[in-house]
């Protein structure tokens, strides 16, 4: 089938990550994408060698205009995160709609969530009234960490991909020196608490090496020396996804945002801090600890993460072994819980049969 789908690039680029990987699954199952998307730039990094199947268009209206005249309509619309699709291509997949709805789908994929409402919301329909889609029907699709959600990405053999990389090996391709020290992944906003985390690692027993992913994370460093006490920084560039993922399956501990990096997080099966997208009315708060919630955290993991993201104010315990440790386990825990589930492409592709 032919999958359309839309992308706007809101900040910091999650967006984009989370629509390509879409898109790069459902090619890899065989199916011809168009992936959308009104900034681009970022998948020269993101994905520098694109992807057998998918076509990348800029999203712009006169791109729309030309697609909808001279390109075949989808079998698939999908607008994510509430986008609004270009009416062009609206238009013209109202037009070739099949009577009977058959194999004709607007899926409305939306922002991850372990809170209750998604289970409740999932799948729902939503009709549309208003032109060129008057007449459809949007159905709503929530990842989630439940067998009544949409699922999370998860790509075939990738645990078994994890359980063979070598993290020696990546860490001297990527140019970036080790002696065993402990590995710390960096890749957040401006977190309250950062530079109590820097002190702590300066004034540890144990060396770390932080590896600073590049934009906000880097920026949001306070300026100085790669040699601070016990701790040692590496600043990396912009990598392309897959090297992303194997950043933090060669670290011991991940400090990860935003939604896409949480998933591959869980998926590396180490210790994780995450750093929640910031919302004016604290929703964020809720959203965190629902989190925390499905993870039945321990304590430490639930406090940590709050003074992470600025929700409490006090000294950060020490992430001392004993601590990762326990960590690690809520980690493997909730990813062999995953694992006993479909992934969000299965639930998809089954979602949009099912209401044929």
């Amino acid at each position: 089938m032919r999958w359309d789908i839309f992308c706007k690039v809101i900040d910091n680029h999650g967006d984009a990550g989370v629509c390509w990987r879409l898109a790069a699954a459902l090619s890899g199952e065989g199916e011809t994408v168009r992936l959308w998307i009104d900034d681009p730039s970022a998948l020269a990094w993101m994905a520098p060698e694109g992807c057998e199947g998918v076509s990348v268009v800029a999203w712009t209206a006169a791109t729309a205009e030309i697609q909808a005249t001279n390109a075949p309509a989808p079998d698939v619309l999908i607008e994510a995160f509430g986008c609004d699709p270009a009416p062009e291509i609206v238009a013209m997949f109202a037009l070739h709609a099949p009577r009977n709805g058959s194999t004709h789908r607007w899926i409305n994929l939306e922002y991850l969530s372990a809170e209750p409402y998604v289970e409740r919301l999932h799948g729902l329909p939503s009709p549309v009234f208003r032109a060129p889609g008057a007449g459809l029907t949007k159905h709503f699709f929530y990842p989630g960490f439940t067998r009544a959600t949409g699922g999370l990405l998860r790509e075939p053999e990738l645990i078994a991909r994890r359980e063979r990389f070598d993290r020696g090996a990546w860490l001297a391709s990527q140019g970036i020196p080790w002696q065993g020290e402990r590995l710390v992944s960096l890749f957040c906003y401006e977190p309250p608490a950062l530079e109590a985390l820097l002190s702590q690692f300066e004034r540890a027993d144990r060396p770390t090496r932080l590896l600073v992913t590049a934009g906000r994370a880097a920026a949001a460093l306070p300026p100085g020396p790669a040699q601070r006490g016990a701790l040692s920084i590496s600043w990396l560039p912009h990598v392309p996804q897959p090297e992303f993922d194997h950043l933090l399956w060669t670290c011991d501990l991940n400090f990860v945002r935003g939604e896409d990096s949480l998933v591959r997080a869980i998926w590396a099966g180490a210790p994780f801090i995450w750093q929640i997208y910031p919302q004016d009315d604290d929703a964020h708060h809720t959203k965190l600890n629902a989190l925390m919630d499905w993870m039945n955290a321990a304590p430490s993991l639930r406090g940590f993460h709050h003074l992470w993201n600025g929700m409490a104010r006090d000294r950060l315990p020490d992430l001392n072994p004993t601590t990762l440790e326990s960590w690690g386990s809520s980690a493997l825990a909730a990813r062999a819980c995953l694992l006993e589930q479909d992934d969000l492409l299965t639930r998809l592709q089954r979602f949009v049969a099912q209401k044929s």
